[in-house]
């Protein structure tokens, strides 16, 4: 039998048909378990049986592994975790960003702890006293809308802040966020090239940012278009099934009807194709239908489904986890940074 710390050459050599240096990510695939799993193993944490622990040491060893050289660089890191503050009780927005931030940050070995602050100040300040107690690194604030919110005090303190699908009103703070306007663009466009002439748009609150956005996005493509905003196809109301059906009864109501309708959210426009197809009116061959969001609960439970905007929410949170990891490391970032969306075309606006 060998000994596990001197593994025989012939079972080295198939481990190292890789190119260029070990990662955590050929730790976990050789070993066959999750990049959150080596990074427990390798850092001495989480509730592992020592079988799974032994095999991701001995792969690591085999491979010859070493901590990614900015991890351990990272002249504040005492701690390897990193906080996160959400008030999006919901989860909608922000468990995508968490799950990739989360994946990016165990790469190098950083943990994450999760706070849900609910809207609520003071339970935002227990929270963050509670974090800045277990020495984190970092933080994350994010939330269910990208609206403006005081800055968060660890900037006082010289910890890393970073505001994902949130915006601090601090100009030396670093903001990512979805490009509601350009996302806006490319709906209507789409639309525009299927040959609607006549698009309305149904949304949320103006009181929201993401509303004003989208609306100045969809202004601007019916410009590009060279299409006429139309008096009285502009609805603004709540994000409910309950006013897309309330604003399809309104447009229907008078002799000039759109022929596509661009929405301000997934809900609305589900319950803009409920009722469009309770009135008879074919979707998409008479009117087409986008929605913003992307929410699979919505989208593809539709009928039909929904032609979508989505916000790619994980390549946010992926490049929230990137820019933490710049900044623990020394790096000053600030300033808002606005990500493209994409469309995601489906049977409600198939020409």
């Amino acid at each position: 039998m060998h000994d596990v710390d001197q593994p025989p050459p012939e079972d080295r050599s198939p481990l190292l048909t890789f190119g260029g240096t070990p990662t955590i990510r050929d730790v976990a695939r050789m070993a066959e378990v999750s990049i959150g799993t080596a990074s427990k193993a390798l850092n001495a944490g989480g509730r592992l049986s020592q079988e799974t622990r032994d095999k991701v040491l001995r792969v690591a060893r085999e491979i010859g592994y070493r901590p990614n050289d900015l991890a351990q660089s990272l002249h504040r890191a005492k701690s390897r975790t990193i906080g996160i503050i959400s008030n999006d009780s919901f989860g909608r927005f922000t468990f995508p960003i968490v799950e990739a931030l989360e994946e990016r940050l165990a790469e190098d070995g950083i943990a994450v702890f999760m706070c849900n602050a609910t809207d609520d100040p003071a339970r935002e300040r227990q929270h963050l006293d509670q974090l800045l107690r277990k020495r984190i690194d970092g933080l994350v604030v994010t939330a269910r809308r990208a609206d403006m919110r005081a800055a968060i005090d660890p900037l006082a303190h010289g910890l890393p802040v970073i505001y994902v699908f949130s915006q601090a009103d601090d100009a030396g703070a670093l903001s990512l966020l979805p490009d509601d306007e350009g996302g806006a663009r490319l709906a209507v466009a789409h639309l525009a090239s299927l040959g609607r002439k006549r698009i309305a748009h149904v949304t949320g609150p103006e009181r929201f940012e993401a509303v004003r956005l989208r609306c100045a996005g969809y202004r601007s493509a019916l410009s590009e278009a060279g299409l006429p905003e139309i008096d009285g196809f502009y609805l603004s109301g709540v994000w409910s099934e309950a006013w897309g059906r309330e604003a399809m009864a309104k447009l229907f109501a008078t002799p000039r009807r759109p022929d596509a309708v661009f929405c301000g959210n997934d809900q609305i426009a589900r319950g803009a194709t409920d009722a469009l197809r309770e009135m008879g009116v074919g979707v998409p061959a008479e009117v087409a239908i986008v929605g913003f969001d992307n929410w699979d609960v919505m989208a593809l439970a539709a009928r039909p489904a929904l032609t979508s905007v989505d916000m790619n929410l994980k390549a946010l949170g992926r490049e929230a986890g990137d820019s933490l990891l710049e900044m623990i490391g020394g790096k000053r970032l600030s300033g808002v940074r606005r990500r493209p969306c994409s469309l995601v075309v489906r049977a409600s606006s198939t020409s």
